[in-house]
């Protein structure tokens, strides 16, 4: 797997909107995403990839939903479905829903 890093995106005007009207006081995973947001980005992780091979998940974004795990104590199952489901995760992680999780099905 090479990587091709992405830059941090702005949240999306319309994942903003609904996350805000929803979480009115905010959350967990809007806080980190407005706290730390760039602070985790894939160029941190590109001496750890080949220069050649097929695209890499986003690490940025992967150790994002590793965070956002961590402190909610949820399984890998239970995160993978908040990556596809919630839109306090979809906040956090720009409203980028390409991210795909191995056993999200």
């Amino acid at each position: 797997m090479s990587l091709r890093p992405i830059p941090v995106p702005p949240v999306p005007e319309a994942t903003m909107r609904v996350a805000r009207a929803v979480f009115r006081k905010g959350c967990l995973a809007m806080q980190v995403r407005d706290e730390l947001g760039s602070l985790i980005c894939d160029e941190q992780f590109a001496s750890a990839f080949p220069r050649r091979g097929g695209p890499a998940l986003s690490p940025g974004q992967l150790a994002m939903v590793s965070v956002l795990q961590f402190a909610e104590g949820l399984t890998d199952r239970q995160a993978a479905d908040a990556v596809r489901a919630r839109i306090d995760f979809k906040y956090c992680l720009a409203g980028r829903s390409g991210l795909r999780l191995l056993g999200a099905q």
